[in-house]
């Protein structure tokens, strides 16, 4: 097993932490620190922020939504390197939020990180990939709404992270599961939404 892979979410939240200096960190600056080819560590990071107490400023979940979608687009359509529109990567997050985020984090990352390993590789390549972020997109779309219901925002998000996390640690695996829970809230957005 890799240590590099075992330990490769909590490398992500040390340069997202690294970049928290001043009163206020743009989205910009996070692409540069992770790389603008790192999608699925864009998508860890971001997910999880909306997961942390930085979820508390206001329209983060619908900002994190808007991020986590156009970074799926990208994915599937094969793209090499990150864009983001100007309004979002001109956006600013405050540090000090932005690191209590981060030690937050530190804890059930850490725990997490002690059960990854590289596993079930097929589920990391097309097209086996392409029916979560298919979901994820979904998911993405209804995400701005869930700010008007405490949690279910960090709940979307936590889901998000899971797959970003089973990408970053080549962990199929973890897609697995992120697959399984996306699709329980695809049945259950059916049955009390649509169906209702």
């Amino acid at each position: 097993m890799s240590d590099h892979r075992t330990h490769a979410l909590s490398e992500v939240l040390d340069r997202l932490e690294s970049s928290t200096h001043g009163e206020s960190i743009a989205v910009q600056e996070v692409i540069e620190k992770l790389g603008p080819k790192s999608f699925a560590s864009l998508m860890l990071v971001f997910s999880l922020i909306a997961v942390s107490p930085a979820s508390a400023i206001p329209g983060t979940t619908a900002i994190v939504a808007a991020i986590v979608f156009i970074l799926v687009v990208q994915m599937m359509i094969g793209r090499d390197c990150v864009w983001l529109p100007g309004f979002i990567t001109r956006r600013h997050m405050p540090a000090e939020k932005l690191r209590t985020g981060i030690a937050w984090l530190r804890r059930p990352v850490a725990f997490v990180e002690r059960f990854l390993r590289p596993r079930l590789g097929f589920l990391l390549h097309r097209p086996w990939l392409l029916l979560p972020m298919a979901l994820i997109l979904g998911l993405t779309l209804f995400m701005p709404f869930m700010e008007l219901v405490p949690t279910s925002g960090s709940l979307a998000s936590a889901v998000i992270a899971f797959f970003a996390a089973g990408l970053l640690t080549r962990d199929g695996g973890l897609v697995a599961v992120a697959l399984t829970l996306l699709l329980g809230v695809a049945v259950a957005v059916w049955r009390f939404g649509f169906a209702a």
